[in-house]
Formats: C-alpha cells, structure tokens, sequence
C-alpha cells in the first residue's frame, strides 16, 4: 500500500521534483536578465529559416522545454529546426523601469541581428507564447521588412474586449494602475498568481481532487507535478510594461484598432504580411478565445490559418493535448514555410 501511494505523497511534500528545461543549449546574447539561447541540432541537417521561442514577460521558459519527452524545444530539433529562445529572465528591483518599448524595439531587434550573425539567414519564424505572441506581433507591426518569415502565436490575445474577468477587474473606475506601479515597482510574482488563480478560483482545488484520484498512477503524478510547478513558479510584472499593457491595451485596445504606438511608432496589425498560424484554446480561462480568434481577421497578410484546440492556457502548449494536436501542426505548417 505505502508503495502504491508514494507517488502522490511524493508530490504533495514537493519530494524529488523532475528536472526541467533540461534540452542543451548555448547562451548567444544577453542583456540584463534577458538571455537569447540557441539550442544545439540534433540532425545533420535543419531548415533553411530558423525558428525563434519569444517567451512572455511573467512566465519561467521551461515551460517550452519542460522535461525529456514533453519538450517542445525537443521535438522541433529532432524534427530539423533550428530552435532559438528569448528568455527575457526574473526581473530585478531595477527593472521597474522597462516598458514594452524596450522590449519590442530595443532587444527583440537585437535577437534578431545576433541570430542572423550566426545563421547568415535574414529569415526568422517567430513562435510567441501568450504575451510572447503579442510581443511578436508587436515587432512585425514596427518592422514590416525586419525579417520574420512566419508566425505562430499560442493562446496570445490581441482584443482586450474579450479578456473576460480579467479586464473587468482591471477596469479604471476601480483600479488605478498608477498608484499601484507607483507603490511597488514590479509587480510581485503572489499579486499576478493571485489575479491568475482568481480567475478560476476552484481550478487548484480541484487539481488536487484529481491528483488524490489518481494517486496510485505514476504517469498522471509525474506529468501533474510538472505543470503545476511551473504554473506556481510565477515571476513580477516589470512596473511599466504592466502600466503601458493596462492603459493601453486593457484600458484602451489600441493594437486591434490599429491606434497603439511605441516612441511615436504606429503599430498597425495590417503591416503584417508574413505567413501566420493562430494557435487558440477553447476553454483558455487566461487569453479567452474571444480574445485570440479575431486576430487573424486583423492581419494584412493573405497566408494566415486559425488552429482551435480543445483544452486551457496550459495543456494547448504542454502535455498529451499539445503532442499529439499542437506540436504535429506546428511542424507540418512551418516545414514546408522553413525551406
């Protein structure tokens, strides 16, 4: 009996946690806590256009190299890509300052040019999870000609009409950013877990009832700890991207109505004209699907496809749902878009 329980007791007291983010690789860039990586191939050969992980701001990047198996930067190398990530890293006291300007002008561009240094491609496919689609969004509107080739966003949304909850606790009869930013610099890693798990307030209640379900099955307890660990292991909030992403995205939705700017740069979605693939999920509680299904109607390009999983925030970029649904039609739709 003691043996048949141990994995469930196991990762209820936190014991023997499962490495992550485990896949080799090569730091080419950094810049304060931002680290550009390049994973080394696994083939002989790869595809022509490199592929770019653009990760968000308050999410660790293990999520996209979790554990052997149930990598996605793993299984692009094993599949011939040429995988790179931005990481933009913890940020520090000091990085209250940084707004999206900073990170969508100054170091994405930056990536860019080292990545090209040691491919010799002009050419990028960029793959942005959730604010890390938007900010890939954000620096192909700046930079119609600044190279990127194709486009995957996952659970990334770009109407904030449809952000659900999320924008009605956020609504400035309420809620003052400013005083907020003021008072804490970043925001703390509880306050954004807090305004996440407030969202759906059962959904770690119940995570533990169907752990205590299946306690006795090493596979379900293995695969469990790994996500939930990465969905506690929440960083802060960079003060004045959270200022700028309130105002003026909660508040005023500028990207979708073609009204946002960056130092007097207009950011208009139908600049856009590289191939794009729309990954969205159903029940996404965090970038609800009223959020992400309008963008590809925003896009000037002709070349762009919408994916609908069923399936939340999480489970559409990591786990069985992501293996066996997202990560086939990503490979499929860049492959022959890489050459």
């Amino acid at each position: 009996m003691q043996e048949q329980l141990a994995p469930g007791l196991e990762a209820l007291l936190g014991r023997n946690e499962p490495g992550v983010g485990l896949t080799p690789k090569d730091t080419l860039y950094s810049r304060g806590t931002m680290r550009l990586y390049r994973y080394r191939p696994v083939t002989d050969e790869v595809y022509r256009v490199p592929i770019v992980f653009v990760m968000s701001l308050v999410s660790k990047s293990y999520i996209l190299d979790l554990v052997p198996g149930q990598s996605f930067v793993e299984y692009l190398l094993q599949n011939g890509y040429d995988v790179y990530m931005v990481d933009w890293g913890v940020p520090r006291a000091e990085d209250h300052t940084l707004g999206l300007d900073d990170y969508v002008l100054d170091m994405l561009p930056r990536c860019v040019e080292e990545i090209r240094k040691v491919t010799g491609e002009e050419d990028v496919s960029f793959l942005g999870y959730c604010m890390g689609g938007l900010f890939s969004l954000m620096y192909a509107a700046a930079f119609p000609d600044g190279g990127v080739k194709n486009m995957v966003t996952v659970a990334s949304p770009v109407d904030f009409s449809g952000m659900g909850l999320m924008r009605f606790w956020a609504d400035p009869r309420w809620f003052d950013v400013d005083r907020v930013v003021d008072a804490y610099g970043n925001i703390p890693a509880e306050m954004v877990k807090a305004s996440i798990e407030f969202l759906r307030p059962l959904e770690r209640p119940m995570g533990y009832i169907r752990l205590f379900e299946n306690f006795r099955d090493k596979t379900y307890v293995y695969n469990w700890r790994t996500r939930y660990n990465w969905a506690m292991d929440q960083i802060p909030f960079p003060g004045e991207a959270y200022r700028q992403m309130t105002k003026d995205l909660m508040w005023g939705n500028k990207l979708v109505k073609g009204e946002m700017e960056l130092r007097g740069r207009r950011l208009d979605l139908q600049e856009i004209r590289c191939s794009t693939l729309n990954a969205m999920a159903e029940f996404d509680h965090i970038a609800p699907y009223e959020s992400t299904r309008p963008l590809i109607a925003a896009l000037g390009g002709s070349d762009n496809t919408d994916l609908t999983v069923r399936g939340g925030h999480v489970s559409l970029i990591a786990g069985r749902n992501a293996i066996m649904r997202l990560w086939p039609t990503v490979n499929e739709w860049l492959s022959v878009r890489s050459l």
